[in-house]
This record gives structure tokens, C-alpha cells and sequence, in this order.
């Protein structure tokens, strides 16, 4: 299958560089377009994911020369990043300073403030029972939030419903005892209630380049926003000029980041309510599934663009009008990581097709084995599935046509990704925060 678009500009060479093989769908991409690609994934058991759909190699370093475009997939290697930067290398992916935005939770809400931007009241704690004293002298609706590598643990994240902060208080005396030696460093964090929206786009090093995408997460496992957190289980997106959110939230970071030198897409997760705008937090890389999403979405050839974008230049960037809807299809353990439960259940598991997998069909945690797409690594994070479409039924319509196409053993997806857009769309438009 070959659904990319032939380079416009001269063929690339793109090095990807992965701990937990986050980025396989955009490496497959740009080798759709007729550009060379290595792929290197440090974490073991990860190591034969995209097996069969890229070049791999067991190190990236001997490999940095040969390639025109370095590009890492997620937060850790900022350091790296801005070495290789000083060198003269194009780099797509992190900085420190943005490593720290979205690792430090207490650094990226101070920073977000230092640049004018509101910010909902929080606390900062390193101890349980102070955390537990604080809410029963404050009772209160609070969110609690892990930071630094808890972070990542996307189920830790509590959000209260009780007034009285009573969930709350019992939630952090089990974290005490369970997770005491894991979450080091949390927040409380004020809840406020709204629509939640993100933000985002792509940096370059400079300046942002437009336009914007306005994205919906979908993070709950279950159809209603019920079950616990799994990062995400599919996204509604659309991309527009710059809209209110965008200006009065990520739109004032621009001087710091370019400061940073940081080149890759950035976004700002927010509660939005007839109050105003409340960022949450930052996601300074790539999202996942959100980059699969925006395939669907983006006219332009990723790899002319990611040339690009690392240099720092200028570029005319083609987005869709409409709306785009993914769906992750997935299977037991996600989103919890348990590598017995993937043995049993997932482990080399057949994906099939009724019918030739075309468009809209992107990799998650598969590899190509004797012809045959196959579960691979450990997460049961399967594929994403994703629809355009003039409305978001219309996309919501393509992209479940093409889930039913699917079928993978044991697995499972949210039927409902999109489905709020009539009501929060409206809330968002009367509030005057969207076009």
C-alpha cells in the first residue's frame, strides 16, 4: 500500500529516534513519500515495533551524519537535541527548556503565567499527608496531577467530583500507600468546570506556522467518558486561523520558545468556560494519536515540511478545511502495562482486513510479519483509525466505515469520539473562543 504523496522537493534522509516507538506511523509516512528512513527504538521491548514497515537500526548515533533530518519523538532528549543543534544539525523534537514545560507541571503553569497567560490556582506537594491536611482545611474540588516520569502513568490522574475534596483526600491516601516510592512530586490543581480544548501547532525554532489545530482528547477508555484514563482513545480536530484560545494561551509563549530554539509542534491543553480560558498543561512534542490524526488533515508533504521546520524557514503549510476524527483501536493490556496480560491475550495477534487497509489506517504498536500486520511490543496500543469530512458527522461516518474493516482479537475502541462537538461547539461559539 502506498497512499503518500510524492515528494516535492528532492528525496530526504530522516532518522527517527524512539524510546517507547511512539513515532512508526510518521516514519512510515515519510517512506511513503518516497524519502530513506532509520528508525532506532531504545526500550527492548519495544525494539519490533514498525518491524517490516522501516529501515531499522540497533543505534542512532553512527547514523546522525548520514541524515539531512533528525527527529526524536517525545520528551528526554531536549539536551541532545540542543547539542546537535549547535552542531549544525536539522532537528525536529524537544529542548530543555520545553522537556521542562511539560515534565516540571509547577515550572510550565509558572511559566505560563510569567508570560500573561491565566492560570488556575494550584499547589504543589511532595508529601501526601501535607497534600491531605491542605484539602481538609481548603475543601474543595481539586485535580490531582503527578509530575516528572509519574507523569506518563496517565491513570494516576484523578479528577474530583465530591465539593468537599472527600474523593480527593481518599484517592491521595491510597496513592500514599501504593505509589509513595513512584509519585515524588504532585499538584493540586483548583477544578474548574467548561469544555476541555487543546491547542496546538507547529514551531520553528523562530515563529509558529500556521494554521491552528483545534483539537477534542478523548481520554477516558469507555463510550461516555467513563473508566479510567488512558492518554487517549481517539480526537476531533479541525484547523483554522488563529482563534481566541490559541491567542490568549499558546500564542504568548511564541518569544520564550523561540528563545528555546525548539522545533516541532506544541500544544496546550485547556478548560474553556463563559469565565475565560484555564490552561492545564503542555504537550511539547508530538501527541499520539494526534500526529496520525493530522495526516488525515494535512495537504502538504510531511517531509519537504519537517525539512523545513528544522531549518527554521518559512512555509506555505496546506491544511484541509473540515473536520478530522481518530479512533484507536486497541487491545488488552492498554492502557495499563502489564507484559503477561499482552503475552496471553495480544501477543502476535493477526490484524485483518475484509477488505485491502487503504486510507485512513495508521500504525500504532504493529509490525509486517510474512505479509500479515501483527501486534507488536507490549502495550496493545493497535492502530489508529481516522475520517475527514465537511462536518464532524460526515467524519465520524468515514472513520467508523473504515474501523468496521478491522478486526483484531480482544479488540476494543470508544464509539463515540466526536459526538460532544454539537454541544461544546456551540458552548465554545457562544462564548467567542471559536470561528
Amino acid at each position: 500500500m502506498n497512499n503518500g504523496k510524492a515528494p516535492e522537493g528532492p528525496r530526504l534522509k530522516f532518522l527517527f529516534v524512539s524510546k517507547d516507538a511512539l513515532i512508526g506511523d510518521l516514519a512510515w509516512q515519510m517512506r511513503k513519500e518516497g524519502h530513506e528512513v532509520r528508525y532506532y527504538i531504545s526500550e527492548k521491548c519495544q525494539k519490533d515495533v514498525s518491524d517490516g514497515f522501516v529501515d531499522k537500526v540497533d543505534a542512532w548515533e553512527p547514523h546522525k551524519d548520514w541524515a539531512d533530518v533528525i527527529v526524536f519523538d517525545d520528551i528526554g532528549y531536549g539536551e541532545i537535541a540542543d547539542a546537535l543543534r549547535k552542531e549544525g544539525k536539522a532537528i525536529v523534537g524537544g529542548s530543555c527548556y520545553t522537556d521542562r514545560l511539560e515534565d516540571d507541571r509547577e515550572f510550565g503553569q509558572d511559566e505560563m503565567k510569567a508570560a500573561g497567560i491565566n492560570i488556575l490556582p494550584k499547589w504543589t506537594f511532595t508529601d501526601f499527608d501535607e497534600a491531605m491536611k491542605f484539602v481538609q482545611e481548603k475543601p474543595d474540588r481539586y485535580v490531582i496531577k503527578p509530575s516528572g516520569e509519574a507523569e506518563d502513568q496517565k491513570e494516576l490522574l484523578f479528577v474530583g467530583q465530591e465539593e468537599d475534596g472527600a474523593d480527593v483526600i481518599e484517592v491521595l491516601q491510597l496513592y500514599k500507600k501504593r505509589w509513595s516510592k513512584f509519585i515524588k512530586v504532585f499538584q493540586l490543581q483548583k477544578h474548574a468546570s467548561g469544555v476541555e480544548v487543546a491547542v496546538g501547532t507547529f514551531f520553528n525554532g523562530k515563529e509558529f506556522v500556521l494554521p491552528v489545530c483545534t483539537n477534542f482528547e478523548h481520554k477516558r477508555m469507555f463510550p461516555g467518558d467513563i473508566g479510567p484514563s488512558t492518554g487517549e482513545m481517539g480526537t476531533l480536530m479541525y484547523w483554522s486561523p488563529p482563534n481566541a484560545i490559541f491567542r490568549e494561551t499558546l500564542c504568548k509563549m511564541q518569544a520564550k520558545l523561540a528563545a528555546s530554539g525548539y522545533a516541532g509542534y506544541i500544544d496546550i491543553n485547556c478548560i474553556a468556560n463563559s469565565r475565560g480560558v484555564y490552561p492545564l498543561e503542555f504537550t511539547a512534542r508530538f501527541g499520539y494519536p494526534t500526529i496520525s490524526i493530522q495526516m488525515e488533515g494535512v495537504s502538504s508533504p510531511w517531509g519537504d515540511f519537517f525539512a523545513v521546520l528544522a531549518r527554521g524557514e518559512k512555509y506555505d503549510f496546506k491544511a484541509k478545511r473540515g473536520f478530522q476524527i481518530g479512533v484507536v483501536l486497541a487491545t488488552p493490556p492498554f492502557p495499563f502495562n502489564d507484559p503477561a496480560a499482552f503475552r496471553k491475550y495480544s501477543e502476535g495477534a493477526v490484524i485483518q482486513f475484509k477488505k485491502p487497509a487503504g486510507e485512513g489506517v495508521h500504525l500504532g504498536d504493529v509490525k509486517l510479519h510474512e505479509g500479515d500486520w501483527v501486534m507488536a511490543g507490549i502495550s496493545g496500543y493497535g492502530l489508529i483509525v481516522t475520517g475527514n469530512g465537511a462536518t464532524v458527522e460526515e467524519a465520524r461516518k468515514q472513520a467508523y466505515s473504515r474501523v468496521k474493516n478491522i478486526t483484531i482479537p480482544n479488540m476494543f475502541y470508544r464509539t463515540d469520539i466526536g459526538e460532544k462537538w454539537n454541544e461544546n461547539g456551540d458552548r465554545l461559539m457562544t462564548w467567542g473562543y471559536l470561528y
